[in-house]
């Protein structure tokens, strides 16, 4: 944006006039008129001297003030110009975005609904749905604040100080693993901050590599010879799934042989679909007899049941299952009775640091306590989850989690 040097904006007796988010009062002068030909309106006084003599001149508006352009030049560079003085630590960011973000960005920057997800996403820009956050995408910290600072919070934007615009912006990047939980946000330390995606960026090229790809007569049917599902997104519950198909893949989670796999839970469901008979080496369901060799084998299938509902809580941060990886929190394979604080791969905050050189184990006890009131048991956490009041939730996630193996 370049620095505004002069404004000057017309108006009437006893009015103001709104342009461009800068509101000025007018004062109506007397217009002296030369000749009805042309009104040129705001013009200085050293423009209304020089002006042609057939120019209406109406001797409205005034140069704007420094306080008027100061409230429009508000805009950061990359390399920090414009930055105002001042500093924010992630701890009172984290309280400041609990009060102001939480509620549309969620707990983690996972979102809720459709706001925008803030945190996470590294290494994701090269899938097929890339999620592009603050930490995976953006590539100058200058925009985080100048965004912060101009548009948030929503629906009362610009009245965050500067010291908290800066907290909130190092809170944000401490939720993207991205500074330790002891940094500070200044104007020095903001300016020579480099983002990860910073060199990843490049000038749009697409008019030569990607136009005639797109621009081809598109295939509008028969397009594939088959179509079949290659994978269930059982954990955020976007697949259909019949209950013979969840008691099977429940039982191949628990390593349980009940003589029902999810292959035959797809024939049959297909087979009672069709009216056709059912292939010839199948086992037919029996739900009551799955539901007996479950208890028999292990956890309660419901309790684990009722847990994968709870633990949609934690899915936003947590992956469990094959190919689970970290994200904003570590994958939980394994988790249960196993050593706090040593998921390989995963930057943990210090108080989980901590937790490991202790030898702390995750029993169902301590992991109840934890889940219960996470920010009590373990101060300054990055995990602002509020935690699960109810015990049957409690038991129930724990048993979940349980039936996952490292």
């Amino acid at each position: 944006m370049s620095k505004l040097a002069s404004l000057l904006v017309p108006g009437l007796a006893g009015t103001g006039v709104l342009i461009g988010g800068a509101y000025v009062a007018a004062n109506m002068m007397v217009p002296q008129v030369h000749t009805p030909v042309a009104a040129t309106l705001g013009l200085t006084a050293q423009a209304q001297q020089t002006a042609p003599a057939d120019t209406v001149v109406f001797d409205l508006g005034r140069p704007a003030t420094a306080a008027e352009i100061a409230a429009w030049d508000i805009d950061i560079r990359p390399d920090g110009a414009g930055l105002p003085d001042g500093s924010g630590d992630v701890w009172t960011g984290e309280d400041l975005y609990i009060d102001n973000c939480a509620v549309c960005h969620g707990d983690f920057g996972e979102a809720i609904g459709r706001w925008p997800v803030l945190a996470g996403g590294q290494g994701s820009l090269t899938n097929d749905r890339p999620v592009k956050t603050i930490g995976s995408y953006w590539p100058y910290l200058s925009t985080v604040y100048d965004y912060v600072n101009r548009a948030m919070p929503f629906g009362n934007a610009q009245s965050l100080t500067d010291d908290e615009v800066y907290a909130v912006t190092a809170y944000l990047l401490y939720l993207n693993d991205l500074v330790d939980d002891d940094f500070v946000l200044d104007r020095e330390t903001l300016s020579t901050f480099e983002m990860p995606n910073r060199d990843a960026f490049y000038m749009d090229d697409r008019a030569d590599t990607e136009y005639a790809i797109f621009t081809g007569e598109p295939c509008m049917e028969n397009c594939k010879d088959t179509v079949e599902i290659t994978a269930r997104a059982a954990v955020v519950d976007v697949t259909p799934e019949d209950e013979a198909a969840r008691i099977a893949r429940q039982a191949a989670a628990t390593g349980t042989d009940i003589g029902v796999t999810e292959a035959d839970a797809s024939a049959q469901v297909a087979a009672a679909e069709t009216d056709d008979p059912v292939e010839e080496g199948t086992t037919p369901l029996a739900a009551t007899a799955t539901d007996n060799a479950l208890a028999d084998a292990g956890p309660d299938p419901e309790l684990v049941a009722a847990g994968e509902k709870v633990f949609k809580q934690c899915s936003a941060c947590h992956q469990v299952g094959d190919g689970a990886r970290n994200r904003t929190g570590p994958m939980l394979n394994g988790i249960v009775d196993h050593p706090a604080g040593v998921v390989e791969g995963f930057r943990y905050s210090k108080v989980f640091g901590q937790f490991a050189e202790d030898g702390l184990v995750w029993t169902p006890e301590e992991l109840s306590a934890f889940l219960a009131a996470p920010r009590d048991y373990a101060p300054r956490t990055k995990m602002s989850f509020r935690g699960l009041e109810s015990d049957d939730d409690l038991a129930a996630v724990i048993a979940y989690l349980g039936t996952f193996a490292q």
